[in-house]
């Protein structure tokens, strides 16, 4: 009997002494790891960007919109990050299937390479392929967002009857920030 409860303190005690060992270290703060990044200006390293935030791609996604239902027009309109990853995106009442779509990738098009769609539609002609870049549309309709010179975000519109209203009303998206 004595080996037994022998055998079954000591198993208790190595149990909590295991325990004890996983909650301090646990509790302990970590170790900052030896490597690491300062982020300060003297990095070279590092680069900051400036992003929209949801509400000013809302804010410009809601101008764009009323810009074009004042002029009865049914639209529907994207904001793109930098990197043309989707901010927001309203689809007007009755806008078409198609112009969803079509308005993220016009949005994607003019921040990729930070002009109007409707300029790029234009250098087709001298480099048709450009087209068959996957996820762009080259048609009138989107406007680049810049700031300090560089792109930071993209707003499509489709669903107007020409690429013109599509683009003036991404216009008045690309207004609204600047308000």
């Amino acid at each position: 009997m004595k080996k037994i409860l022998f055998g079954a303190t000591a198993a208790a005690l190595a149990a909590a002494g295991t325990f004890g060992a996983v909650s301090a270290n646990a509790t302990a703060p970590a170790a900052a790891p030896a490597a690491a990044v300062r982020a300060d200006a003297g990095n070279d390293n590092l680069r900051q960007s400036t992003h929209l935030t949801i509400d000013a791609a809302t804010k410009a996604a809601r101008a764009a919109l009323d810009a074009a239902e004042k002029e009865n027009q049914r639209i529907s309109v994207a904001v793109v990050d930098r990197d043309g990853n989707t901010i927001v995106t309203l689809r007007g009442d009755g806008a078409g299937p198609q112009s969803y779509e079509s308005a993220e990738r016009k949005a994607f098009t003019a921040v990729s390479w930070n002009a109007p769609t409707s300029v790029l539609a234009g250098r087709l002609a001298q480099a048709p392929n450009l087209k068959d870049i996957p996820g762009t549309l080259f048609l009138g309709g989107g406007a680049p967002v810049t700031a300090k010179g560089a792109p930071v975000a993209g707003i499509g519109v489709a669903g107007a009857p020409s690429g013109d209203l599509d683009e003036k009303f991404a216009q008045a998206g690309v207004a609204a920030l600047a308000r």
